[in-house]
Parts: C-alpha cells; sequence; structure tokens
C-alpha cells in the first residue's frame, strides 16, 4: 500500500493540534533576564508591557526563601534597567545594596541615629494647600499609630491633624519637632474650630507627642527629626537608603515608612523619569493598619508616578499574618497583590504552598512546582500568563550582586 502524502499545515493551524507546548513570550522589547524553560529568552520591562496593555498596573511583589536568589534577581534587575533610562530608589533594612549603588557610582545613605543624614517625612510634593494638608495628615497619623501599636481615638487623630494644619500655615516645609510643640500648645484658633478650648485640645494630642518626640528626642532621634540634608542627589541612578543600623529594632517599620514617605513625596516632582521603587522586608510594614493603609495608597498611585512599586517578601504566608483572620490588616496585605500584576515567586518551602496556591490563584501542577524550584528558577505571574524563568548572572555582574560573600571569604 502506497503510503499517504505527508501532511502541510501553518502553523496557525498546528498550535491547534498541539496546544499549550509552549507560552508565547512576552517579546524581546526589555531587560534580558534569563531563559525561560519552555521557550527562549525572557525579557521584562513594566512600563513597556503597560504601554502594549500586557498590564494593567506596573506594580510587582517577589516572593523567596532566603539563598534561593530573590534579593540577586532583585539587583540584577536594578543594575540592567539603568541601560533603558530607569533608575531607582531603594529601602535597604538589612545594607545589602551598598555594593551595588559603589557600581552605579553613588553612595548609600546611611540612616541612623545621630547620623549624618537626615530625612523629613514631612516634605511633600507642590500642590494645593487642602491637598498637601491631607498627605500630611494621613502620613503622621500612620506613623503615630504604628509606633503607638494601635489605632488613634478621634479625639487624638483630630489633634495630629488640626496641628499639621496650623504648622502649615506658618512654615514652608513643617518638621516633626514643630508638628509636636504644636500639638502639646495648640492655638487658640485650631480649638475654636472642633469647639473646644485649648487646654482639651492639648490634652487629646498629649499621648501623640509623647510619642512623636521618640523620633525627635529619644532613642530613634538624628533621623527624621529636621529638615532633609542638603545635597542629596536624587537624580543618580540609584538611591539607597540604608536603614541597617536598626534593623533589629522594633521601630523598624516605623523607620521604613518615614524613608518610604520621604521617597514618596520626591516623587511628586514629576520629572518624568521612570523608576523602581523597591521595599525589601516589606513585611516590616505590613503589620500595622495605618501603615498598610498608607502603603496601598502609595501603589494605587504609581501610574501617576510613572514607578514600578517592588515589594519583596520572604512568604506569601507573610500577607496573611499581617494581621488576624479576616481583619483589615490581612486584606491590605494581600491587596498589594490585587495592585502588583507581577508575582516573581522563588522556591517556596511546602508549608507555603497552600497559601501560595490561595492568594496567586496557582494551578495544582504550578503549586508542586514551588518546593522544587532550584535556586536562580522562578514561577513568573503576569496577568493570567505564567512563566517558569531561569535568572542568569554575567559574570561581571557577581561582584555586585553576590549576598553570600560572607559565607564563603574571610579566614
Amino acid at each position: 500500500m502506497r503510503t499517504p502524502p505527508a501532511h502541510r499545515a501553518t502553523t496557525a493551524h498546528l498550535q491547534a493540534v498541539y496546544p499549550f507546548t509552549g507560552e508565547g513570550g512576552l517579546g524581546a522589547r526589555g531587560v534580558y533576564l534569563g531563559r525561560d524553560l519552555f521557550g527562549g529568552s525572557f525579557c521584562f520591562d513594566p512600563w513597556e508591557l503597560y504601554a502594549r496593555g500586557v498590564l494593567t498596573n506596573p506594580n510587582m511583589v517577589v516572593v523567596g526563601q532566603i539563598g534561593r536568589g530573590k534579593s540577586t534577581f532583585v539587583k540584577s534587575l536594578v543594575w540592567r534597567i539603568q541601560v533603558f533610562g530607569r533608575r531607582a530608589w531603594i529601602v535597604d533594612p538589612k545594607g545589602e545594596y551598598a555594593s551595588l549603588a559603589r557600581h552605579c557610582g553613588t553612595t548609600a545613605l546611611r540612616i541612623a541615629p545621630q547620623g549624618d543624614v537626615r530625612l523629613n517625612p514631612l516634605d511633600t510634593p507642590p500642590g494645593p494647600p487642602v491637598e498637601m494638608d491631607r498627605r500630611r495628615g494621613e502620613l503622621l497619623c500612620s506613623l503615630i499609630a504604628a509606633s503607638l501599636g494601635r489605632d488613634l481615638s478621634p479625639p487624638e487623630r483630630t489633634a495630629a491633624d488640626l496641628a499639621v494644619r496650623h504648622v502649615g500655615r506658618h512654615v514652608e516645609v513643617p518638621t516633626l519637632p514643630v508638628v509636636i510643640e504644636a500639638l502639646l500648645q495648640p492655638d487658640a484658633a485650631s480649638a475654636a474650630s472642633v469647639h473646644t478650648d485649648v487646654t482639651t485640645l492639648a490634652g487629646d494630642g498629649r499621648l501623640v507627642a509623647l510619642e512623636l518626640r521618640r523620633l525627635v528626642q529619644g532613642d530613634l532621634a538624628g533621623m527624621f527629626d529636621g529638615p532633609t540634608t542638603v545635597g542629596i542627589d536624587l537624580q543618580s541612578p540609584l538611591v539607597v537608603l540604608d536603614l541597617s543600623a536598626l534593623y533589629s529594632s522594633p521601630a523598624l517599620g516605623v523607620l521604613m515608612t518615614c524613608a518610604t514617605a520621604w521617597l514618596q513625596a520626591a516623587l511628586g516632582a514629576a520629572d518624568g523619569i521612570k523608576r523602581l521603587v523597591v521595599v525589601d522586608e516589606a513585611w516590616a510594614i505590613l503589620h500595622n493598619l495605618g501603615i498598610a493603609r498608607w502603603m496601598q495608597a502609595g501603589f494605587k498611585l504609581s501610574r501617576a508616578f510613572g514607578v514600578a512599586n517592588v515589594a519583596v517578601v520572604h512568604r506569601l504566608s507573610d500577607l496573611h499574618a499581617a494581621g488576624a483572620a479576616g481583619s483589615e490588616q490581612q486584606r491590605l496585605a494581600e491587596g498589594l497583590l490585587a495592585d502588583s500584576e507581577t508575582r516573581v515567586v522563588f522556591g517556596q518551602p511546602p508549608s507555603e504552598i497552600e497559601a501560595a496556591a490561595d492568594l496567586l490563584g496557582l494551578t495544582a501542577t504550578e503549586a508542586a512546582l514551588l518546593p522544587q524550584l532550584p535556586r536562580g528558577v522562578a514561577l513568573w505571574k503576569i496577568g493570567s500568563r505564567s512563566f517558569l524563568v531561569e535568572h542568569r548572572v554575567g559574570r561581571d555582574e557577581r561582584a555586585l550582586i553576590d549576598t553570600d560573600v560572607a559565607m564563603r571569604d574571610g579566614p
């Protein structure tokens, strides 16, 4: 019997015969990051993908156990994306980005008690006075609530808000010491605006003022208690805020919020530059309700500022642990995922699989992969699409992104 002739078909028809053999990829525009294990090279640029309609927001959450390549990936992304004119600002609670800063021709700004660098978290971008008052009031109340470990009462919130508004009418840029003074000695007009007297209003704000005093005269003095240090170059390719001096402090979340607030205020300059804003160890600022609300608001403003926020955590269960089951803290922390359309998940222990599958909507196959991912390989979820990517590190990059030097080198 004669063999039938070979069948010819277009690739459009063949992919219907053999579906799902490979993801089409994101294209070649963007930063080369490595190899798509089910395709070719893998390139990524959140602004490029947003312009093409692939993404509806540019934010990213990066998750990974220690030693699986999470930090190496973030550093190489920051380093390589500069080729495209992008820049980066980083809140670095562990002091891991100093080498990268040097390679970018700058020096990490080390924030420490009684140090050489001060940042004023109440710096706000120019705008209508009402809007500036609102931003400063929200931030101030978030800082106080985080430091107190509880929500503010209505009288406390009112006293803080009135103090910020009063100071804003008399100085161009309020600072925390001036606001504290306005809380301890409120003016008659502020008291009259809420139909009370000066003594009552001072009592309402006293605990708030004493708690803020810690950032000015207590153990956290010398970091956020005055005007921003002159000469800080925000136009350099990389700005790193090194908070490692207080990494083990219970106040780390408050410090990271102050630092992030200062960066977000600087973004209001609207200079047209696309920036990554990386918050490493983001778990430290998710446990407080006020700060979680404030951080989510920052994520929602990313498109207005031309910013891609990058929140880095060890485990997805950190989002579950932000508060009690069903609490607003937990909902806000998990809401960061909804406001981050790109999720990069490096290896996770088996105990994390259920949380990962729940929060990311993983298939059974994707969930089963997570404990088996070797170092440097991550599951990427970009919108409804999934990729398995092996991150590649160039030989010349190793010195600037290596986080294991202390484990290998030395006597």
